[in-house]
């Protein structure tokens, strides 16, 4: 007979491998309570309910355990699109919409949202993490996108336009209204469409402003 007993790693086995994803969850609910600046190591250590020299077993210092949401949480949003892109074999027009409504998802429905505005009220204290968030997202969006305006071009799908340009008013709506609802939001009444409308226009205008059909 099987001893399945064997395949159950000790509790305290589990508990170790799980401290790091308690750690990363206790910092991204303080970062969005109070922003990078503010948080410190001590409260995330309390949120997560461990010591501070615990916590620092895992990560050497609160830029590094910034980096390790970035990586947890939105790095692999970033390779479900690039997979997305690697299997589709439709029409580009359905392929941008579904990658600009899955980030608009990740970033309106989730606490990852504040993610963005962190970064850039932040960069200037901060570089280390605005140039890691850039290199690892950013970049790797920018030339998702590329990719993705490029095929469509080939196709005769879309017209010929300006990539870059593009790619930039494609992330710009999505990521002032991420700002918006982690800044001002709370803090006022009306004034903004629903969220739904909103994104759908977005798309709406940019896929008809791409598309090759007269």
């Amino acid at each position: 007979m099987q001893n399945n007993a064997e395949e159950v790693p000790p509790l305290r086995q589990r508990r170790k491998e799980a401290r790091p994803a308690e750690l990363i969850a206790a910092a991204l609910d303080l970062f969005v309570e109070r922003g990078f600046a503010a948080t410190k190591l001590d409260d995330v250590a309390a949120r997560a309910g461990v010591s501070k020299g615990t916590l620092y077993l895992y990560f050497a210092s609160k830029e590094e355990l910034f980096k390790a949401v970035i990586q947890q949480g939105i790095l692999p949003a970033v390779a479900e699109g690039e997979e997305m892109f690697g299997q589709h074999s439709g029409d580009s027009a359905s392929l941008l919409r579904g990658l600009i409504l899955r980030w608009w998802e990740l970033v309106t429905t989730t606490k990852l949202g504040v993610i963005p505005k962190l970064i850039i009220s932040e960069a200037g204290n901060f570089p280390e993490v605005a140039q890691f968030f850039f290199e690892n997202v950013s970049q790797r969006i920018d030339e998702l996108l590329g990719k993705v305006l490029r095929a469509g071009i080939e196709k005769g799908e879309f017209r010929a336009v300006d990539i870059p340009s593009i790619i930039d008013l494609i992330g710009a709506p999505i990521l002032m209204r991420s700002i918006w609802e982690h800044s001002m939001a709370p803090y006022c009444c009306g004034g903004q469409a629903d969220p739904e409308i909103y994104i759908g226009t977005h798309i709406d205008l940019l896929l008809n402003g791409l598309s090759a059909k007269e």
